[in-house]
């Protein structure tokens, strides 16, 4: 027969092990909550790069070409070919440089996904460390 102690034992040790578990939940929650804010504000900082860049390279491209023409007027159309070729070469830089950015190698929540591998991993270990006989 049972005693009380070795109830009480039992007991505890049951909410030792859901206080522990319920604390490796709350930490991987939160990892989860910055990671997923880190994102967020990587995207917005990117939102607002990609505005700027087209806002002033815009406004730069069309204000110098007209000074351009302007200035050298016998050769306005060798002006506006050469601009129309930079302008297309800066084009296609951004864009591969944009799509480097959105194809990055390394995963968003990458170190959450991690961790919580290592914690599945953990107490597989530790179910069939305690399920073997002594």
């Amino acid at each position: 027969m049972s005693t009380p102690g070795a109830r009480q034992g039992l007991f505890a040790s049951l909410q030792n092990l859901s206080a522990t578990l319920l604390a490796m939940l709350q930490t991987r929650v939160e990892l989860l909550g910055n990671e997923f804010e880190l994102e967020k504000l990587r995207l917005l900082r990117m939102l607002m790069l990609v505005q700027a860049l087209m806002f002033a390279g815009t406004l730069a491209a069309l204000l110098g070409v007209a000074l351009l023409t302007l200035w050298l007027w016998e050769l306005r159309l060798g002006v506006l070919a050469l601009f129309c070729a930079i302008f297309l070469g800066v084009a296609v830089w951004s864009y591969r440089a944009l799509m480097q950015m959105v194809h990055r190698t390394d995963a968003p929540f990458d170190a959450s996904l991690g961790e919580l591998r290592e914690d599945l991993h953990r107490l597989r270990q530790a179910t069939a460390d305690a399920s073997t006989p002594d």
